[in-house]
């Protein structure tokens, strides 16, 4: 994809689906920080690195929803959403840049994560 390392975060419960990301993720060039828990996601958040959360709705006990505000004021990081439910609302779309319903292929993700890690999409994080 020819472009310069940008790091991504993947903030899921499940160590198959995080490795999934992980992997392909690394294939094309991006840096992967994983986070099994929101406590995990935190403390990854504070370092300042992360240009990118894939975010999951459910992690584990917790709701992915509960992160997002915290992204949004502290963080300027694009946020996708992926879930295997079809429970997400027009009000929790519009909180977030992109929703990936599971399964998704590996080409979808990687558009996704070209058009935000673009300029315009990385504007739209940081609102």
């Amino acid at each position: 994809m020819g472009r310069e390392r940008n790091t991504v975060l993947v903030v899921e419960d499940d160590s198959s689906m995080r490795l999934l990301c992980r992997v392909n993720l690394e294939l094309e060039g991006f840096h992967v920080l994983e986070a099994p828990t929101l406590d995990d996601a935190r403390r990854e958040l504070s370092s300042g690195t992360v240009d990118f959360v894939i975010l999951d709705v459910h992690i584990g006990p917790d709701s992915g929803y509960d992160l997002i505000d915290t992204i949004r004021s502290q963080y300027p990081a694009p946020i996708a959403l992926i879930t295997g439910s079809s429970e997400i609302t027009d009000q929790d779309r519009a909180r977030v840049d992109a929703v990936l319903p599971k399964p998704f292929e590996l080409n979808e993700l990687f558009s996704m994560l070209e058009a935000l890690l673009s300029p315009a999409g990385r504007d739209r994080g940081r609102g």
